[in-house]
């Protein structure tokens, strides 16, 4: 069985840095790609990053391209969004998501959901 759980989501003010983790069961970074999609309120769901290790790939959304970065620790089964300064717009539900081999941006596509994490960013 799949399982994805993400946590690391909080309160933090403008600029401030956040690393939300996470943890996986059930499936290998060799075979799924992994990406971090987000919710805000009233709008559409969005891909924010996507890393692959089957053609090494690392996808970042132009909304947060320079000040997010995602990656991954085979080891600990574990994927991880560093996300630096921090604005109001990136206030969201943050969950992880898998798909089999590539990254996509077509939300359908993926395969399985974790519960999100909730970032909020004051202003």
């Amino acid at each position: 069985e799949v399982q994805l759980q993400a946590f690391g989501g909080g309160l933090v003010q403008t600029g401030g840095s956040l690393r939300l983790s996470c943890a996986t069961s059930g499936l290998t970074f060799d075979d799924y790609a992994m990406s971090w999609i987000r919710q805000a309120p009233g709008k559409e769901r969005e891909v924010v990053a996507c890393i692959s290790r089957s053609d090494n790939t690392r996808y970042h959304a132009d909304s947060v391209k320079g000040r997010f970065t995602i990656s991954d620790d085979n080891a600990k089964n574990t994927v991880y969004l560093q996300m630096n300064s921090l604005k109001p717009e990136d206030t969201a539900v943050y969950s992880c998501v898998a798909n089999a081999v590539f990254c996509t941006l077509q939300i359908p596509e993926f395969d399985y959901w974790g519960q999100g994490t909730l970032v909020t960013v004051s202003s």
